[in-house]
């Protein structure tokens, strides 16, 4: 078998952090769902209450950072998204603020492109992490990538 041609390959998990399973991996990253999240409009809201019910499990991501090296990736839709990642990161307690990551929610390259100006000014004020959904523009929206 053939060597890797880096020292040290390392194995991420992403999850929504919403249930705890312990896990082999170099870095967790958690992406906790915002309230933008929620399915207010799909099938006449049918999933919203669900969904909001069981979006955000503080219990489980206190968990996950004790026990694993982990970033905590959210997506903004607007600026008040960045009042609720503030709150949640006061509920969690000592968060690294270099360990939050912001990806803006969007479909197409132009219209992230639109949201990526006020977002990375508000990282930058905030002391978080831009993150691009560099998927989109190099795939498009589609599953699998």
């Amino acid at each position: 078998m053939r060597a890797a041609p880096w020292p040290h390959v390392a194995h991420a998990v992403e999850t929504a952090a919403t249930i705890f399973k312990p896990v082999s991996c170099d870095l967790l990253s958690m992406s906790p769902k915002l309230a933008n999240s929620t399915p207010r409009r799909r099938q006449g809201g049918r999933f919203a209450k669900m969904h909001e019910a069981r979006r955000l499990n503080l219990p489980v991501i206190r968990q996950f950072i004790r026990r694993y090296d982990y970033q905590l990736k959210f997506v903004v839709e607007c600026r008040t998204d960045f009042a609720e990642i503030e709150t949640i990161l006061g509920r969690l307690g000592r968060v690294e603020r270099e360990r939050v990551l912001i990806m803006p929610q969007g479909r197409t390259p132009k219209s992230l492109g639109k949201k990526a100006a006020w977002i990375v000014d508000l990282c930058k004020a905030s002391g978080f992490r831009y993150s691009p959904r560099l998927h989109i523009d190099l795939f498009g929206n589609r599953r699998g990538t």
